[in-house]
């Protein structure tokens, strides 16, 4: 298929050119630019460009691809950055030097290396599509392959190859490869999903203690500027108990996602002592990089995601932030003359949104083995106002709501999660796995824990009134007790040791407090003076 452009409208083109489908994927211009069909009529095909278009003219040539926006998947991803389009940006490097320039087309993956596949399938075995073929050893991982086929394996490899060959055939013909494209769009597939039921440890006390996550769950933390999103979400990166994790950076700042690889580059896997990088994907699209590229960063990090969670794999998903990825498609839908919604994002932001968030969870995959993909989330609403659409769509599906608090981050306390505003649905079934494996006192010591809180809350009032003088030794004491928690216990300065608190030494901490509360509250029964007490 070919045409050629009738008219250019930013990073909207539209092109005379018959054939198209909704969402095929083209080659744009001269330069080859990479673009997607995104509105069909007589003849004449709207397409967004997914690159810079300076220097795109009327009339230059359009080639059709015949297949929609896909990703590369095979061994090779781990440790490696890709921009929105899954291109190694260590690769553009090397070609292009540091300055990005369009129309470069570079795979995903390095076909012509070598690997060692291990087969676990023998010659005149029935396979179906979706079952473990053998599997090549990525780092630390066993890198499944699946087949794409089904029938009996007329022949299979044992040994080295690279990806451009053949691991097998079938008796019918078809070939088997170790790797294969998906359509980003296009959610993966599984025999069912299962109901989330252990958690995931985050290392956060506030988070593991007060709102704990499940493995395969969804979680959006809303906040203003400075209140730490960042900071948090790449802490969780570092310290999640996970095999695989995908970070995206979906229009932050160059510097942000620059010390973010420093450091993933120089830090240890807490759980398994080997490098952060080597379980670790980064999709980066900071805030100089394409729009539409920054649209479909998001579908290219989950896919890739889907992938290594089709393998048995617990895979978490970071985006930072979700509100750069509404704004890219306020952008897009704006240059496509679409029927503006609610703070002109377009009218089918909340269904997107809920269709992306429906692609975590824990699944039996097609090999028979379990999986999961969670998501932690990042949401910018401006001005801190969590009645903005984005903030708003994103409650309706998320399982568990993290509110970053803009006072508690101007007193310094970090990660400034609001213990009052925050929720997770994911306690009641979470609680009695860490009440079995960490501590029976789990859900007791939690429940006091936010009792204080919320009695030292009402105290603060009548303090502000009458002087922490004026209140009786036992209020002094609980708010001395719920200042403990609050510094001792729910801050975590990201930069030290603390930084990471495993369950164990998380109900540690906490039980300890309790212990100094019930000490003294005994020793005032007695009729020892506060001031005393506390200095025991």
């Amino acid at each position: 298929m070919a045409g050629k452009i009738k008219c250019i409208s930013g990073p909207t083109v539209s092109v005379e050119m018959s054939g198209l489908k909704l969402y095929d994927r083209v080659y744009v211009g001269h330069a080859m630019l990479t673009g997607e069909v995104v509105r069909l009529e007589k003849d004449m095909a709207v397409v967004q460009i997914y690159e810079d278009t300076r220097g795109l003219g009327i009339g230059e040539p359009v080639k059709g691809v015949g297949m929609p926006l896909t990703v590369r998947l095979g061994p090779g991803l781990l440790s490696e950055m890709f921009d929105g389009l899954q291109r190694p940006l260590k690769r553009l490097k090397e070609d292009m030097g540091p300055f990005i320039t369009g129309g470069k087309e570079i795979y995903a993956i390095d076909y012509m290396k070598n690997w060692r596949f291990h087969p676990l399938r023998k010659r005149g075995e029935d396979i179906k599509t979706g079952e473990i073929l053998g599997y090549i050893e990525e780092g630390a991982f066993k890198h499944f392959i699946h087949s794409n086929r089904s029938g009996r394996i007329k022949w299979i490899t044992d040994g080295d190859c690279s990806l451009n060959e053949a691991i097998g055939e079938v008796e019918d013909g078809s070939m088997l490869f170790g790797c294969h494209e998906w359509p980003v769009r296009m959610p993966r597939q599984y025999k069912r999903k299962l109901s989330p039921s252990e958690p995931l440890i985050t290392g956060q006390r506030c988070i593991d203690f007060l709102f704990p996550i499940a493995r395969g769950g969804t979680v959006i933390m809303p906040g203003g500027f400075g209140t730490g999103k960042t900071i948090l979400e790449q802490s969780i990166a570092k310290f999640a108990d996970v095999d695989i994790v995908v970070y995206v950076g979906c229009g932050e700042r160059g510097n942000e996602m620059a010390e973010l690889i420093d450091d993933f580059s120089n830090l240890t896997d807490p759980w398994t002592g080997r490098g952060l990088m080597e379980r670790t994907i980064l999709v980066v699209n900071t805030s100089n990089m394409p729009v539409a590229a920054r649209e479909a960063s998001i579908y290219t990090a989950v896919t890739m995601a889907e992938y290594y969670r089709d393998m048995g794999y617990h895979v978490l998903l970071l985006a930072d932030s979700l509100s750069r990825w509404a704004e890219a498609s306020r952008e897009i839908s704006s240059s496509l003359e679409e029927m503006p919604g609610e703070e002109g994002y377009p009218t089918y932001l909340a269904s997107r949104l809920a269709g992306f968030f429906e692609r975590a969870g824990v699944v039996e995959t097609l090999s028979g083995k379990v999986g999961s993909l969670s998501m932690v989330l990042s949401v910018s609403p401006p001005g801190g106002d969590f009645t903005e659409p984005v903030t708003q769509a994103c409650l309706r599906t998320a399982g568990a709501f993290l509110m970053l608090d803009t006072s508690l981050a101007h007193r310094r306390h970090f990660p400034a999660i609001n213990w009052f505003q925050s929720y997770s649905l994911y306690a009641k079934e979470i609680i009695p796995n860490f009440k079995e494996r960490v501590s029976s006192q789990w859900e007791e010591l939690m429940h006091r824990c936010r009792e204080i809180l919320q009695r030292e809350e009402a105290l603060r009032e009548v303090a502000e009134i009458v002087g922490i003088e004026g209140l009786q030794d036992a209020d002094r004491l609980l708010m001395k007790a719920s200042e403990m928690i609050r510094l001792e216990f729910l801050c975590q300065n990201a930069y030290t040791g603390d930084a990471f608190s495993p369950p164990e030494k998380t109900v540690s901490k906490i039980a300890d407090i309790f212990k100094f509360y019930d000490n003294a509250e005994e020793k005032l029964k007695q009729g020892v003076h506060l001031d005393e007490v506390l200095k025991q």
